[in-house]
């Protein structure tokens, strides 16, 4: 059986919102929402986190402690390298991963992504390709040797920092898949980045917290199609572009 394993990056120290994941929504910080929801995917063997070696983040080492999830401590600025040696440490071949800001990333897409990946038989795949899920919902599933090799040869400061575009930006080394949803709803974003976004996320959760603990994708649709004005809480929110 290949082993999968999903590498949550996080940090303290994010430029536009600091100490983002720590934040509480609910009884659960944003990284326990992310963890809990990992846990609930199937075709996931492992659940790491990877964050930095800086004393700032020892808050994180602590509270992915607190769901007996095992760390990995790297380099702040290198999250290519902290990344791959993180996934060594583990021991992955496939890896599954996921930013620790998306405290809605729903177990059943990332599931289904994760079939698709190995049906397709490809080095890479992911929804962020080609936009069609919400922001916020991001996950890329990819070989260990892809990475490797991403590792090893990655120059580009964007390259080092963002992980993966070594390996999307290069499909004439790598076979890549898209995994689309049936309607495109990529202009909702469901990501914690900015004091909007947070405000968007505690809203949907105060609405729907009340179903169950883990809401879904469906929901939250339903939900942001009967009020519309939810919507414009944070539609003017840019996303960094790779590089900045």
């Amino acid at each position: 059986m290949v082993k999968t394993v999903a590498i949550v990056q996080a940090r303290t120290g994010s430029t536009r919102l600091p100490g983002k994941v720590l934040k509480k929504l609910g009884e659960r910080t944003v990284l326990g929402h992310v963890i809990e929801r990992l846990k609930a995917v199937g075709s996931i063997h492992e659940i790491w986190v990877a964050t930095t070696t800086l004393d700032q983040d020892d808050a994180i080492v602590h509270e992915a402690e607190q769901y007996r999830i095992q760390v990995y401590r790297g380099s702040e600025q290198d999250v290519l390298d902290r990344y791959y040696r993180t996934a060594v440490e583990a021991g992955a071949e496939t890896v599954v991963r996921i930013t620790s800001d998306c405290p809605f990333i729903d177990p059943e897409i990332t599931d289904h992504l994760i079939r698709f990946y190995h049906e397709s038989a490809c080095d890479y795949a992911s929804n962020t390709l080609e936009r069609t899920f919400p922001r916020g919902l991001d996950a890329e599933v990819f070989r260990i040797e892809a990475l490797q090799e991403a590792w090893r040869n990655a120059n580009q400061p964007f390259e080092r920092e963002h992980v993966t575009p070594y390996i999307y930006l290069h499909p004439e080394k790598f076979s890549l898949a898209s995994f689309v949803a049936e309607k495109n709803f990529s202009h909702y974003r469901w990501t914690l980045d900015t004091e909007e976004d947070w405000l968007l996320i505690q809203t949907i959760y105060k609405r729907l917290k009340h179903n169950h603990v883990c809401v879904t994708y469906s929901e939250i649709k339903r939900l942001m199609k009967q009020d519309p004005s939810l919507h414009l809480i944070n539609a003017h929110v840019e996303q960094k572009k790779l590089g900045e």
